[in-house]
């Protein structure tokens, strides 16, 4: 049963398995590199979680993460809702107890699919050889079918040591969406071309579709101007005249302002989730919308549904609406409007001249200044959650090769594991993982991976011993300080310990150096960057 699992997801398109080995899925663990499928041992399952996420999120292409009864599934769950919430495809695979103890409160026994694949977008238990082909093919078709989303399997130890006849393999057969009406996207059209202050706000979708070189062309073709959602920079290159920033933390308030003052806007690939919408404020009262998405929004919950809604796939809505005659197309005062809007966005992104910084530790938007002038053009960074990351969403841009994986669900720890798996799949890039010190406390032990597997990354720590985002909340809301500062870690020694090269910088004048040899290292490199607690935000220093 191992190998039939195991070739069904070699079809699926997996390449890759991160798992914290477990007694009770021995029989699948078997059966992975002879289908093709990498194994790599992390040292705890949430990295192996947000490694296959990372995975899949980058690539295009399902991971796998395999863990074993409960305590495998609750730590692995932080990367399962991290994969639902980043619409990434991931198999889960779970080793449950054998079905002679189920119900029984056996050893590390929960029923898998009824409680942690309430964080999948489908789920469930693999019973016996007669209906397994059919299960794990309707999982993984459904995990390639509309929007991608992480699906999980329960599978009893029993059952994989079931012998299968030699003529049943796993079918997927991913269901394509239809493409939209052609008169809706005529319609769509026919709305931009009325609008006096037309904005396209892009996702991840269009990412997942291969659709960036259509979105450019089609904004250059209407002159409309293209804002990217959060933690999705690389939907357009950020050199680009028609590019105007990121929504939610850290973008600047030209990013929110124009989406407010747009009259049309078109949504494409974006779930509008709670950050990117600035709170469900965009679209704004005022704003006729259009939504381009696998699963557009439906009103309820306070929210409103698109004036025009099209479910579709990015690339094909845009491939449509770029061999469509008439419609909206470029005028002279949206091409005017559009150099202002530019303009307005890079005096509002550019690194501030700090001169010689005299507080303590490195000023941060320096460290952006330095990484954006040495990392080469198709180097991809992985960022954590938490204060600190709103220093690259403000001033680091990106170009037309550069790569980025972030966690729209906001989780802590991702960064380091994220890196590893990039470094993996995509090991002739560079990769840089920006963190800060609480998010790389939770997955620090990872570091030990990354130097046993080869991979090639730095680690850059922005340490000012604090949860620092829950720290601005207590102080924004007139509350104690509780729980909130954390004493020091060495984590250049820890890096240092586990294989890796460790190193500190205290001082801006140390960055460039620093590095520069980080990035001509040999091996994983950490450096810890000591930071003034209070520089709270870009736009908030509390001195």
């Amino acid at each position: 049963m191992g190998r039939l699992i195991a070739e069904g997801l070699a079809e699926a398109g997996v390449r890759w398995a991160f798992t914290v080995p477990g007694e009770s899925f021995l029989g699948l663990l078997d059966a992975l590199p002879a289908a093709g499928i990498k194994v790599v041992a992390t040292r705890h399952e949430g990295g192996a979680a947000f490694m296959a996420e990372a995975v899949g999120q980058l690539t295009g292409k399902p991971a796998a993460v395999l863990g074993t009864r409960a305590v495998g599934a609750g730590n692995m769950s932080i990367g399962i809702h991290t994969a639902r919430q980043n619409s990434t495809p991931m198999v889960v695979l779970l080793g449950q107890v054998e079905r002679s103890f189920l119900g029984r409160e056996a050893f590390q026994e929960v029923d898998l699919a009824a409680s942690f694949g309430q964080l999948a977008k489908w789920a469930a238990q693999v019973d016996d050889a007669e209906t397994a082909p059919a299960v794990i093919g309707e999982g993984l078709s459904t995990m390639l079918t509309g929007r991608p989303g992480p699906v999980l399997f329960a599978l009893p130890e029993d059952v994989l040591e079931l012998p299968m006849p030699k003529a049943e393999r796993v079918r997927v057969e991913p269901l394509l969406a239809p493409p939209p009406d052609p008169d809706a996207v005529r319609a769509s059209l026919d709305m931009l071309a009325s609008a006096r202050r037309p904005a396209i706000l892009a996702g991840g979708g269009v990412l997942a579709a291969g659709a960036r070189d259509a979105l450019i062309s089609f904004s250059q073709r209407h002159a409309v101007p293209v804002l990217a959602s959060w933690r999705r920079p690389t939907v357009m290159p950020n050199e680009h005249p028609g590019y105007l920033g990121m929504t939610g933390y850290g973008s600047p308030a030209t990013v929110r302002r124009r989406l407010e003052e747009a009259d049309v806007l078109l949504v494409i690939g974006c779930r509008l989730s709670e950050v990117a919408s600035f709170g469900y404020a965009i679209p704004a009262p005022e704003t006729r919308w259009i939504q381009v998405d696998l699963e557009p929004r439906r009103a309820g919950f306070g929210l409103r549904a698109a004036d025009l809604a099209l479910a579709s796939d990015a690339a094909v809505y845009l491939e449509l609406a770029l061999s469509a005659e008439g419609g909206a197309q470029s005028s002279e005062d949206r091409e005017r409007a559009l150099v202002e809007d530019r303009a307005a966005y890079e005096a509002a992104t550019a690194v501030p001249e700090t001169g010689e910084w005299r507080g303590a530790g490195i000023h941060p938007a320096q460290v952006m200044a330095v990484l954006q002038s040495i990392l080469p053009p198709n180097a991809i960074m992985a960022t954590d959650a938490g204060n600190f990351g709103l220093w690259p969403a403000r001033y680091f841009r990106f170009g037309a090769q550069a790569g980025f994986l972030g966690p729209t669900s906001g989780a802590m720890g991702y960064g380091l594991p994220a890196a590893i798996a990039a470094s993996l799949c995509q090991p002739k890039r560079p990769v840089v993982a920006v963190c800060g010190d609480g998010g790389l406390g939770m997955t620090m032990n990872e570091l030990e991976t990354a130097v046993r597997v080869g991979a090639r990354l730095i680690v850059l720590v922005f340490d000012n011993r604090r949860y620092g985002t829950i720290a601005m909340h207590q102080h924004n809301e007139q509350r104690q300080t509780i729980a909130t500062e954390l004493g020091p870690i060495d984590f250049a020694a820890v890096a240092r310990a586990c294989g890796a090269q460790g190193g500190r910088v205290t001082r801006d004048v140390e960055l460039e150096p620093a590095l520069r040899d980080a990035l001509t290292a040999k091996r994983p490199a950490l450096v810890q960057l000591e930071l003034d607690p209070r520089w709270i935000t870009p736009d908030r220093f509390d001195g």
